[in-house]
């Protein structure tokens, strides 16, 4: 056995133990203690079935993502490895689920006879985010254990589901009442006194009802729409066809050419690429991993229009109180009422339950005076994109303010140093640019000025995964990132106009192209003052 897995036995039922930190990603390390584990109980008589966990918080988050576009990531046994003697084992494997079971974590675990769960466990196959699909068998098992409208589902959004939906749909066979581990082995023990033996997957017909070539040209048709030129999504339908249609060997084996097809795209080269930045963006040069951070409980945000109140709500979502502040109050009353209207949206969509929203609003507390932003561990201003504006607000702030606050501007465009120059505390500004609507956009903007202290900057880089968002470091300089980008985009998109096309014709190519929505509309959207104000400053 690896260091990475233990073996050992209790009242006949191996448990297989994986210990991976931090997720028990299945790299060159684990998989051969998985695969030692299973040989190891086939092979002894004492043995009656075998439970593969990690632990209450993490059973596995797939792919070792330390060992991607290294040799270790091929190493064998590789995970179809594994799962080859998964299926090919002559005594009942249960997986113990919990925390979570992403990608090939869940692949491994549909590789096992039975499984059991640990309430609210997350399950997913989340490989179309990277533009791929799964590849150990996960196109082909799923749709065999779950309806396969609910597989094509799981597998094109990469969502995951709760333990408890699980069950209800035949991926889980138990959840587990008390301790996770004494739950499995009680239930593979259960098992053995009922004389059951392995249950393979590969062995099940697919769960579709009705025809399926009808099934499968509507299912390919919805997810095209949703899709937006990804070709995974399409590909993945294709997989799940072939587990309706295919004996399960031919069914893997297309699987595989369609991962390894895959796998060249740009389209996937570009989302994985995107994966690793991500994880980049908060190692910054200069400013140690130790670096202390401030305790950020209740943060006030100036301003209650379509940036301020989106911020309000990006705080509130994340458990951290919030003081909404306008001058007047017209604009505070609707502000709220956009807050409110959105969470109400969301809700009948059934996208949030009643009482979280309940919970998000009691969260805001509605003010007409700087001074109720005296308490705030941070204060963020969003207000009107004029220097001359801001500069006065942070004149009022920085009295009003307690010792340590951070204060944060949204600007999108403006020098941060002269916006921290008319403040007694320069090393506690920060520029904290959102992006509308910014209770759905992932970027945040952390403009770094030149007396920014560390401290200040490691607080708002925390302080922005807190509240789900992809915090990236600038500097000082026009436009910060984004906005540079979007400007040259912008420039194009005018001399197209200029050449004869329609701004509905420029914003139907863009659409066409993979993107969200076009320049014009999106232009709409943010406002286009903001831009006019750009113009005349320069």
């Amino acid at each position: 056995m690896s260091e990475a897995a233990s073996y050992s036995v209790r009242d006949g039922i191996a448990v297989i133990t994986m210990n991976n930190p931090p997720v028990n990603g299945l790299g060159s390390v684990l998989r051969p203690g998985i695969m030692d584990g299973i040989r190891k109980a086939e092979a002894d008589p004492q043995v009656r079935a075998v439970v593969i966990w990690g632990s209450p918080k993490v059973f596995s988050g797939g792919a070792d993502i330390r060992e991607f576009n290294s040799p270790k990531a091929f190493a064998p046994p590789s995970l179809h490895d594994i799962i080859e003697a998964q299926d090919a084992a002559r005594k009942p494997l249960v997986a113990a689920i919990g925390g979570f079971a992403m990608g090939g974590g869940l692949e491994l675990a549909l590789g096992c006879h039975y499984r059991v769960a640990a309430p609210r466990t997350q399950l997913a196959l989340p490989e179309v985010k990277l533009g791929i699909l799964p590849g150990a068998g996960g196109t082909q098992r799923l749709p065999r254990i779950v309806p396969v409208a609910k597989a094509i589902e799981m597998m094109t959004t990469g969502n995951p589901i709760p333990a408890e939906e699980g069950v209800a749909l035949g991926l889980v066979d138990e959840l587990a009442q008390g301790e996770l581990l004494d739950a499995a082995i009680a239930y593979a023990k259960k098992l053995v006194a009922e004389g059951k033996g392995p249950r393979r997957i590969r062995d099940l017909p697919a769960k579709l009802d009705g025809d399926a070539k009808t099934f499968f040209a509507q299912a390919r048709e919805q997810v095209a729409k949703a899709s937006r030129n990804y070709p995974a999504p399409l590909e993945i339908v294709a997989c799940a066809e072939a587990a309706c249609t295919r004996p399960f060997d031919e069914g893997r084996k297309f699987e595989r050419e369609r991962f390894a097809a895959l796998v060249e795209t740009t389209e996937s080269k570009a989302l994985r690429h995107m994966f690793f930045a991500e994880r980049q963006t908060t190692k910054i040069p200069g400013v140690p991993e130790d670096t202390p951070t401030r305790e950020v409980k209740r943060a006030a945000i100036i301003g209650a229009g379509t940036m301020g109140g989106g911020i309000g709500m990006s705080f509130v979502n994340a458990g951290i109180a919030v003081t909404l502040i306008e001058m007047k109050q017209e604009p505070l009353d609707r502000g709220m009422a956009t807050i409110r209207k959105n969470y109400a949206a969301t809700v009948a969509k059934g996208r949030l339950k009643q009482e979280a929203m309940d919970r998000c609003m009691s969260l805001i507390t509605p003010a007409l005076d700087l001074a109720a932003a005296k308490d705030a561990d941070i204060v963020i201003e969003a207000v009107f994109e004029r220097m001359d504006v801001k500069q006065d607000i942070f004149r009022k702030l920085d009295a009003i303010a307690k010792p340590g606050a951070i204060l944060a501007t949204n600007t999108s465009t403006l020098d941060v140093d002269a916006i921290a120059a008319v403040t007694q505390r320069p090393q506690d500004v920060v520029g904290t640019h959102f992006f509308s609507p910014a209770n759905v956009m992932r970027l945040l903007e952390v403009v770094r000025g030149k007396q920014t202290s560390d401290e200040v900057l490691a607080t708002t880089l925390k302080l922005g995964k807190k509240i789900r968002k992809v915090p990236v470091v600038s500097g000082v300089c026009d436009g910060f990132i984004g906005n540079r980008m979007i400007e040259k985009y912008g420039q194009q998109s005018l001399f197209l106009l200029d050449e004869g096309c329609s701004p509905a014709q420029v914003d139907a190519a863009a659409q066409k192209w993979g993107l969200a929505m076009g320049p014009f509309t999106m232009g709409d959207m943010a406002g286009l003052d903001i831009g006019w104000e750009i113009r005349k400053r320069r």
